[in-house]
């Protein structure tokens, strides 16, 4: 299953006129507006990266069931793996599920769509 993520970028000034102008009434978004908004390409850029996005497709196609098992399969640190998948679990790309005490990685959402603002 597909599932797409719109995402807003916007300088961090430029954000926070439009929430509170979101917030008095006066802009109503619509239903496939960003729900999640970066301040920078560069921002952006961090969270998903070639690393990051092969690491999404490595999760998606192998399923593991465990963040150790992808730490083998991905060739990434199990330290530095944890960091980033919180980071994208924090923006909803991710699922970290705590099973019988393991973390099972799942993706969320596999295809992007950006929207500048300024």
């Amino acid at each position: 299953m597909t599932r797409k993520m719109v995402i807003g970028i916007m300088p961090m000034e430029e954000y926070a006129k439009y929430t509170i102008e979101v917030a008095k009434g006066n802009i109503k978004p619509d239903a496939d507006a960003p729900k999640i908004w970066f301040d920078s390409i560069e921002s952006l850029s961090q969270v998903l990266s070639t690393k990051n996005r092969e690491l999404l497709k490595t999760i998606k196609e192998q399923n593991p069931n465990s963040l150790s098992e992808l730490a083998v399969s991905s060739g990434r640190h199990l330290g530095n793996l944890s960091r980033t998948l919180k980071s994208m679990e924090r923006y909803g790309i991710v699922e970290l599920r705590k099973e019988s005490g393991t973390v099972k990685p799942r993706v969320r959402v596999d295809q992007f769509q950006a929207v500048f603002g300024f």
